[in-house]
């Protein structure tokens, strides 16, 4: 607590890193908009290299890098500043940093009430690492340590409840929210936009260049559909670039897509597109999608595990597949072609509008 403040609670925030990511871009939109006069706000972050959000971060939040590469280097630092501080709230994201605090809280303070914020679905999120059943086990013992875990949609919900025997009264959907004002801001930004041809069609894709956002999928659906009026501009990096790259000359598409990079505003670049792809194998709740959609851009997608559908379901003018494979990509594709090709209306994002979400996650920090 804040000495002289005794009616405001304090909120330790805890995130690995603050570059380009999803968990990166909430964590920075509730440390925007949580009520000062209810909330004091720490944000440690283990790695701030390559911070991309500093510059969002307001200037009443105290940032504090802790100066690690690796969570496992930084949790001593950790463990020190929580008992120095002793915060009525720990707020952590991400899986793996989410567990480490599971793990150790038997030797935290006692009156510090603990918070995960999931951003996967966690049995598909486990699939990536090494020994996948080693850390299902660790879950299943040490997760309900938190005294409340943060699901983005009921599919997360589902499968951490299910999966791995987690109390349900311990955990919350809270939907991701979407700050439809600031979008609209940066919307109207210049971009260098690939030029093309005056007949071209621009669909734009964006995401880590990993095997879970399935560009594999998306290239191998362009080379199925067959029309060279589509283009792809594809925001992002990631290990698997030079594959995908050399996939697409492989299909013979390479000239209808461009890799572009990271972009700082990808939403400027959303706003231009006639509609946005999203090819997921498994996602939490796609930020992406939200700023699509509050850019008044359409969204074709793949029936990706997790809120993808809770999203898309019923707003007109968006096409989800019928698999997770490209040739039913492909299809989702043609048929948003040979459709209107309407824009989004601005009510597809108000279930998600930031006011809305932040109040959620303020009751979430106040309960007991």
């Amino acid at each position: 607590m804040v000495a002289g403040e005794p009616d405001r609670k304090h909120v330790l925030f805890l995130i690995p890193t603050l570059t380009g990511g999803g968990a990166e871009r909430v964590m920075t939109m509730l440390l925007r908009h949580l009520d000062r006069s209810r909330f004091s706000l720490t944000l440690a972050v283990v790695d701030m290299r390559e911070a991309v959000f500093r510059s969002d971060i307001p200037d009443d939040v105290e940032v504090i890098d802790l100066g690690y590469r690796r969570v496992r280097y930084a949790l001593p630092k950790i463990i020190a500043l929580i008992r120095r501080r002793r915060p009525d709230v720990l707020f952590s994201t991400l899986g793996h940093l989410n567990l480490a605090m599971a793990v150790l809280r038997p030797i935290l303070p006692s009156g510090v009430r603990m918070i995960a914020r999931e951003t996967t679905i966690v049995s598909c999120g486990l699939q990536a690492y090494r020994a996948p059943a080693v850390w299902a086990m660790l879950y299943r013992w040490f997760y309900r340590n938190c005294d409340m875990v943060v699901c983005q949609s009921h599919y997360m919900q589902k499968d951490l409840v299910e999966e791995f025997d987690f109390p349900q009264q311990q955990s919350v959907v809270i939907h991701n929210p979407v700050d439809v004002e600031r979008i609209r801001q940066l919307s109207s930004a210049a971009v260098d936009c690939p030029v093309l041809p005056p007949e071209g069609i621009a669909l734009m894709a964006a995401g880590r260049f990993v095997p879970v956002k399935g560009f594999d999928l998306l290239i191998e659906a362009i080379a199925l559909l067959g029309d060279p009026r589509v283009h792809v501009i594809v925001l992002g990096d990631g290990p698997l670039k030079d594959g995908f790259q050399q996939l697409a000359k492989i299909r013979g598409v390479a000239e209808q897509f461009h890799f572009v990079g990271f972009q700082a505003n990808p939403c400027a670049w959303f706003a231009r597109a006639d509609a946005f792809v999203l090819s997921s194998r498994h996602e939490g709740f796609p930020n992406v999608v939200l700023e699509s959609l509050a850019c008044g851009t359409p969204v074709i997608a793949t029936p990706a595990l997790g809120g993808t559908r809770e999203i898309l379901d019923g707003i007109p003018g968006c096409d989800v597949a019928m698999a997770i494979s490209a040739p039913a990509l492909a299809d989702a594709i043609g048929a948003w072609l040979r459709g209107d090709r309407r824009r989004v209306p601005v009510s597809a994002v108000e279930p998600y509008a930031i006011e809305r979400i932040v109040d959620q996650y303020q009751q979430v920090l106040t309960c007991r």
